[in-house]
């Protein structure tokens, strides 16, 4: 099944506040994934993406070189720009720098052998293990059974073999968190919940679900919604999921879905009327600019005024909606001004609300609206908001607290109401690897990836045999350099063979493309460097097997089930 994504399927997401040059030499294995087919993020299609700027474009993905500067000691990865996304990765930074708690999970189809696109997950997850991160592994097992038709006895297999390479790898499991998800009562509770505030107009937007789609399939996006909110079932904390692209629809969806549960949303008002984003943005300049000779007074609406007279006031003239609407419309209003872009249909919006709302006055406050508060929890809220605020029938307005501090104590009041309080999972996201034969890597086509369980001289073999980025003769690729940003062996230097070497990663691409590197030269050290990489792992995980039998995870399913494919 290979569809677009609706580009707009992330404005539903009001988790993400929406209501919501010259090319430097990178090595980062070049700018498109060779035989790549047009952006189209499709959690069981295709693995390609064409062309990465897009995804910032029309996904709203961020990218990555805007945070790096705040990772604390970075993986290479991130370096090299492989992990070229994140989708607001800031509070994992923050809480790592800070010795808060946070997580990382992030999960594994066994559909196949586990290669060495799979090792780029496994390294993210190890890496931020190693940095304080409460850290979970799982066997999408569910998933493979009703949307890749897999018997358990094949999930089996596989399973242990990508449990096996994630210890192998790194993975410290008396500290992290390994399991099935077929196994997982407690998840399964989770996606039952989730599945209440979900809906088929979604799956069919986002995932391009059918009539001819199974429950089952359906079932398995749930509890993979419950897989990226699991790591909070002991409290909220900021957690990152690193995966490809193509994964980013169930990012959004699990994002939107932990808002959707919250006891209270806060937002950011000027008056009584609620405004999206940016409207409230236009409402605001309305607001500066008209304020700043004049001092703001409390309204003296809702049902509760505090710390002022009896009609709400405090003294001085306040700044009226009509006022600002008429300001809006005087020609002083500028757009570009803001920095974001704004429509000339928000403006309209904005002015049509105001007009409505005439003499209101207009006063910043932080607002709480009841989604699924219980009566005693909205009680609790009121009670908890000191200074002066307002009460209304679904929502209360407060002039003391900063959004940061509202958020925090509308968390609060959720957790001790019994409310789970997600914060909305981040995500991170890593170019896919081109296979060695050109085009995508693909587990069903061995000559175009390397396992983790192939034999070392395979491996060897493997990469020898590898398409290459070099001129047709020596003589040209000497005279024009290589094109290592179309190398696929290039891309096992820059992902995997050069670790955590920058300076040996920047050797090998500098010498390609100034003519230095014949191919056959550098498939040979790379060969070398994939046997040696496939020995110590075999070593590794033949340790491993001891560490994974003492492990709380059934390798061995006594499901009964039909395949299915959709």
């Amino acid at each position: 099944m290979t569809r677009d994504t609706d580009p707009r399927a992330d404005e539903r997401t009001d988790a993400d506040g929406l209501e919501s040059t010259e090319r430097t030499a990178r090595t980062d294995g070049g700018e498109a994934t060779a035989g790549a087919d047009s952006v189209a993020l499709d959690p069981w299609g295709s693995s390609t993406v064409s062309d990465y700027r897009k995804l910032f474009e029309e996904f709203g993905i961020e990218e990555f070189d805007e945070v790096l500067p705040e990772v604390p000691n970075p993986h290479y990865l991130m370096r090299r720009g492989v992990i070229f996304g994140h989708r607001d990765y800031r509070p994992v930074v923050d809480a790592m720098r800070e010795g808060d708690d946070c997580a990382v999970l992030s999960g594994f189809m066994p559909t196949g052998d586990p290669h060495i696109g799979h090792k780029l997950v496994f390294d993210e997850i190890i890496w931020h293990q190693e940095r304080g991160a409460d850290a979970y592994g799982l066997i999408a097992d569910l998933e493979a059974h009703s949307a890749r038709g897999l018997s358990w006895e094949e999930i089996d297999e596989h399973a242990r073999d990508y449990l096996l390479s994630l210890l192998a790898l790194g993975f410290d499991a008396e500290e992290g968190t390994l399991y099935r998800q077929s196994d997982n009562r407690e998840l399964q509770d989770l996606a039952f919940e989730l599945g209440s505030k979900a809906r088929f107009s979604e799956f069919e937007a986002i995932y391009g679900f059918d009539g001819e789609t199974s429950v089952s399939h359906m079932q398995s996006v749930v509890t993979q919604m419950a897989d990226i909110l699991y790591p909070q079932l002991d409290g909220p904390k900021p957690t990152v999921i690193p995966v490809g692209p193509d994964q980013d629809p169930h990012v959004r969806l699990a994002r939107d879905l932990a808002a959707r549960t919250r006891f209270f949303k806060v937002t950011e008002a000027y008056a009584s009327f609620e405004a999206d984003a940016l409207e409230r943005d236009v409402i605001g300049e309305a607001y500066a600019a008209l304020s700043a000779d004049a001092p703001a007074a409390s309204d003296g609406e809702g049902d509760e005024a505090e710390n002022g007279d009896e009609d709400g006031t405090t003294g001085g003239e306040p700044v009226r909606c009509e006022d600002a609407a008429d300001w809006l419309e005087s020609g002083e209003f500028d757009r570009a001004r803001l920095g974001v872009d704004v429509s000339q249909a928000a403006v309209e919006a904005a002015i049509e609300k105001l007009r409505a709302a005439g003499k209101e006055p207009l006063r910043p406050r932080v607002r709480f609206l009841d989604r699924n508060a219980t009566e005693e929890a909205f009680e609790a809220l009121i009670e908890a908001v000191e200074g002066e605020k307002r009460v209304f029938e679904a929502h209360v307005d407060t002039f003391a607290l900063s959004r940061e501090e509202a958020e925090e104590l509308a968390r609060g009041i959720e957790i001790e109401h019994g409310g789970y309080g997600f914060v909305p999972p981040s995500s991170v996201y890593h170019r896919f690897m081109t296979g060695l034969t050109g085009g995508k890597m693909s587990s069903s086509v061995p000559a175009s990836h390397i396992s983790l369980l192939d034999d070392p001289e395979d491996g060897y073999d493997k990469v020898k045999s590898a398409t290459t980025g070099g001129r047709e003769t020596a003589e040209l690729q000497r005279e024009l350099g290589g094109e290592a940003d179309k190398c696929p062996v290039y891309e096992l230097y820059a992902y995997l063979l050069a670790g955590d070497d920058d300076e040996f990663a920047k050797t090998v691409y500098d010498e390609c493309v100034g003519g230095e590197r014949l191919c056959g030269d550098c498939k040979e050290q790379a060969a070398r460097l994939m046997r040696e990489f496939l020995e110590e792992h075999r070593e590794k995980r033949a340790e491993a097997e001891e560490v994974l039998a003492e492990l709380d995870v059934d390798l061995h399913s006594n499901r009964r089930g039909v395949t299915s494919e959709d």
